[in-house]
């Protein structure tokens, strides 16, 4: 089987080659960790690409693409009650499953998958391909994002118990702020001079886009090879999480369907909903993990991030295939 032929058969499962290298990072990391000199070094590098990254959303974010989203108020203010109102409520429902057969930093990884805000490049790229509102749903994504940098870590705090060893210090929203809305705010403010070449030249984004996170969560499962992270949790304590992170999954993007359907939106505006209600940001959730979580064990933290992501990929691209198989079949007739 060719190379070609066999990404064909994985995409339809909803498996590209981002998922793939995801996976092979989490491998390399196992097998090759950074450690001492390399691991500092590679913390500084990450400091300063995840920085690019944010200014890089800046500059590509069109103002008026966000202000044409707002007036499309059901839409917003759905998927801002799905991601910081249904997901931390589910989250902090099902966290006392998770401590039954996994260990506590899993269970706060869990809830810290709840406070997040959407993802963007792909809740938006899943919209387009669906025939969905990309206006709204660029609008939306950014939205949750932007209020996310503070509103996440101010849920966390307030939803993780006491006496857990975790918690949120308020020199942590400011270095978060620092490192992700500064550099996003820098590249709205330079966005006149580089929106055209970003337009122009697509690639070398998505590589900053794709490499920043590869590069957080090598750094990341690095350090919990160091600190014995395969010992602690098991193939079995793994498949539980799995199960666990689909049953939040179905459970907001059941919700979403309702939601909209209740308010009486259109196709376009139900897959908008749809894909950024029931989504949650790796690129933004990473590295306000490293900062929330300094010198804790952050690989176990994340787990749960990183293995919602990856069905939150799958089970979107399934879906958003079928939708465009329908689109194509009513173009047809």
């Amino acid at each position: 089987m060719s190379l070609r032929r066999a990404e064909a058969v994985l995409a339809r499962f909803g498996f590209d080659r981002y998922m793939l290298m995801l996976v092979l990072t989490v491998v390399l990391a196992t097998v090759l960790p950074a450690r001492g000199v390399g691991a500092t070094i590679l913390s500084h590098v990450t400091y300063w690409v995840i920085a690019l990254l944010f200014f890089l959303y800046g500059a590509k974010l069109s103002t008026a693409t966000i202000v044409a989203g707002l007036a499309n108020w059901r839409l917003q203010l759905s998927v801002l009650a799905l991601t910081f109102l249904l997901f931390p409520i589910l989250a902090l429902a099902l966290k006392p499953l998770s401590l039954i057969w996994l260990p506590t930093a899993i269970g706060v990884g869990f809830l810290y998958i709840g406070c997040l805000p959407s993802t963007v490049q792909s809740s938006v790229a899943f919209t387009a391909v669906s025939g969905g509102n990309v206006a709204g749903a660029v609008c939306a994504a950014s939205i949750s994002n932007l209020i996310g940098v503070v509103l996440s870590p101010l849920l966390f705090a307030l939803l993780i118990p006491q006496g857990t060893g975790y918690g949120v210090e308020p020199s942590a929203i400011w270095k978060i702020v620092q490192q992700i809305l500064l550099p996003f705010a820098a590249g709205q403010l330079c966005r006149p001079l580089l929106a055209g070449w970003l337009a122009r030249y697509r690639k070398p984004t998505m590589i900053v886009d794709r490499g920043s996170i590869l590069l957080i969560v090598y750094a990341a499962f690095s350090a919990g090879v160091v600190n014995g992270i395969w010992q602690v949790i098991s193939a079995p304590s793994l498949g539980v999480l799995v199960v666990l992170c689909l049953v939040l999954l179905a459970m907001v993007m059941g919700a979403a369907v309702l939601v909209a359907r209740l308010t009486g939106m259109d196709h376009a505006d139900l897959m908008a909903v749809l894909y950024c209600g029931s989504t949650k940001s790796l690129a933004t959730g990473l590295p306000m993990a490293g900062i929330l979580f300094a010198g804790q064990d952050i690989s176990l933290v994340i787990l749960p991030l990183m293995v919602f992501h990856l069905l939150q990929l799958a089970v979107c691209a399934v879906i958003s295939q079928r939708m465009a198989g329908r689109l194509d079949l009513r173009a047809a007739e």
